[in-house]
């Protein structure tokens, strides 16, 4: 990672946040600590999760791990103050990029009328590895339902259906290459450390020796050591795209 230095991402006129992932848990990895800073400010936190991460568990039944991970998520959305949580039933592990599923998050764009929306990487490559199919899948069908959202001849039945056509102002992505900061120093990153430890048994189904504080702890520690900011002790590194 370069050592040039990264601005803060200004949200300080931000109202309505929509933040949009393929499973339960994947908002935890960074991604709640900032839910958790913007949900204390004020902020309408959403959480739009394309899939219930059915396929996640191999100890599991796809239905017996659904409903456990809902209930994970749930707990993991109270810590950050995030009341408005929303599982589709897309497949968990073959989720496509494709118009069904861009419909689906163009609407709940139109429902909720964010003015920000904040996604996960569409990068192969990721700082952990090679990224996950559905994460990538989420990140690209977020930009295109982005647009499509704004587009009043794109699914014009949403508009029959009542849902008009919103512009949203901001698309913020976590996980990969990144050209702002999002300030989450203090409570807001003890918060989305509870958060990712909310998912307790999917965690311990992964096995291993995952430490949650010390991997979100030393994660946002490097990328607020990119911050001119000296009161910046942790922040969740973004790539920031003005959308209107």
């Amino acid at each position: 990672m370069s050592s040039e230095s990264l601005p803060l991402f200004d949200d300080s006129e931000i109202t309505r946040v929509l933040c949009v992932a393929a499973h339960p848990d994947d908002m935890e990895y960074g991604g709640s600590a900032a839910a958790a800073r913007w949900s204390a400010r004020g902020v309408e936190v959403s959480y739009l999760l394309l899939t219930a991460g059915e396929a996640g568990m191999r100890s599991r039944h796809p239905e017996e791990a659904a409903a456990l991970r809902a209930r994970e998520q749930q707990e993991a959305c109270a810590v950050v103050g995030v009341e408005d949580l929303k599982i589709l039933d897309f497949p968990d592990g073959t989720l496509q990029s494709d118009l069904a599923t861009r419909q689906a998050i163009a609407r709940h764009i139109r429902q909720l009328k964010p003015d920000l929306v904040l996604t996960q990487t569409w990068d192969l490559e990721v700082s952990w590895g090679l990224n996950h199919a559905d994460h990538r899948a989420t990140g690209l069908a977020t930009v295109d339902a982005i647009r499509d959202a704004d587009n009043p001849w794109v699914f014009p039945e949403l508009a029959q259906q009542g849902f008009e056509p919103w512009a949203v102002s901001w698309l913020l992505v976590f996980g990969g290459s990144a050209d702002h900061l999002v300030d989450v120093s203090g409570e807001p990153l003890q918060r989305g450390i509870a958060s990712l430890e909310a998912h307790a048994q999917y965690l311990a189904e992964l096995g291993g020796d995952f430490d949650p504080r010390m991997m979100l702890e030393s994660m946002t520690e490097a990328a607020a050591q990119r911050s001119a900011d000296p009161l910046v002790s942790h922040a969740l590194p973004v790539a920031v795209y003005p959308m209107s």
